[in-house]
């Protein structure tokens, strides 16, 4: 379990682990998102964001901004749990929680190679392109088409345990 633990960082030993690796060659990827109920989908996306890179970095929303994005009653989980879900799957190396709607400002402080998104997305829409590019990283979308998702999830659970009288 401390091992999960350490593998969450906050973004002054994260930048230093990323300049670190950087000078000897190493190539950096970022991948983001809520992860409020952990699925296949997340995994898929998680590991072949992996593939991309030698270090891949996710950075969770922290529960103010899943709340801001997904509405009331989210997250279903607390940061803090989500990031430590987050810590235990072998792809991962690092854990990072962001307050913000989106990630462009740990973009620009860490400048990852790789900006990596779910199938959600296409190169053309993730919402921090600019940012990418603007120091010369590059976007990739990772997982396959999307075909889960939490609020499906949530859904589905809320009509069984209904039926179960839970």
């Amino acid at each position: 379990m401390n091992s999960f633990r350490s593998k969450l960082k906050p973004l002054k030993g994260l930048k230093a682990v990323v300049d670190r690796l950087r000078r000897r060659g190493n190539k950096i990827v970022l991948a983001n998102g809520c992860f409020d109920l952990l699925h296949v989908g997340h995994v898929r996306y998680l590991a072949e964001a992996k593939s991309l890179g030698d270090l891949l970095i996710v950075a969770v929303n922290g529960d103010r901004s899943v709340r801001r994005l997904k509405g009331e009653g989210r997250p279903l989980m607390p940061e803090s749990a989500r990031a430590e879900l987050i810590a235990g799957l072998e792809c991962t190396d690092h854990v990072i929680i962001f307050r913000e709607s989106n990630v462009e400002r740990l973009l620009r402080a860490i400048r990852p190679d790789v900006h990596v998104k779910g199938g959600d997305y296409t190169s053309d829409t993730v919402p921090e392109r600019a940012v990418v590019k603007s120091y010369g990283g590059r976007v990739a979308i990772a997982g396959g088409p999307k075909v889960r998702s939490t609020r499906d999830l949530i859904k589905k659970v809320k009509r069984v345990g209904g039926a179960h009288g839970d």
